[in-house]
């Protein structure tokens, strides 16, 4: 009895890793996303809030997700902001709304 139960113990153990290895592998890394090119209004629109240090923005650019990094140009410095929340419309597809919040260390 007490190998079947170290066996059955052993396999939990293992397919727990086996499937935290899975998740960790298919976590997509963060990309940065360059948007000082865009036109504000015209190719995206921003919106403050808390004095910068949150916003959000309404782009139709596909691929970005949350945690991701999106640079801007707001006022007249360049800004790294963080995606926190993120919500894709139906239609188009790839047009998307986003809370994001700056990132003071990031080095733009």
């Amino acid at each position: 009895m007490p190998a079947t139960k170290l066996s059955i113990s052993l396999n939990t153990i293992l397919t727990s890793f086996l499937n935290l290895l899975v998740s960790q592998s298919k976590k997509a890394k963060a990309r940065v996303y360059d948007y000082t090119r865009f036109t504000s209004g015209q190719d995206y629109v921003f919106e403050a809030k808390e004095d910068g240090i949150k916003g959000y923005i309404t782009a139709q650019f596909s691929g970005v997700q949350s945690g991701d990094y999106i640079i801007l140009i707001h006022g007249s410095h360049k800004r790294c902001y963080q995606v926190e929340e993120i919500d894709y419309y139906s239609e188009p597809a790839d047009m998307w709304m986003a809370l994001l919040r700056l990132v003071e260390d990031y080095g733009v």
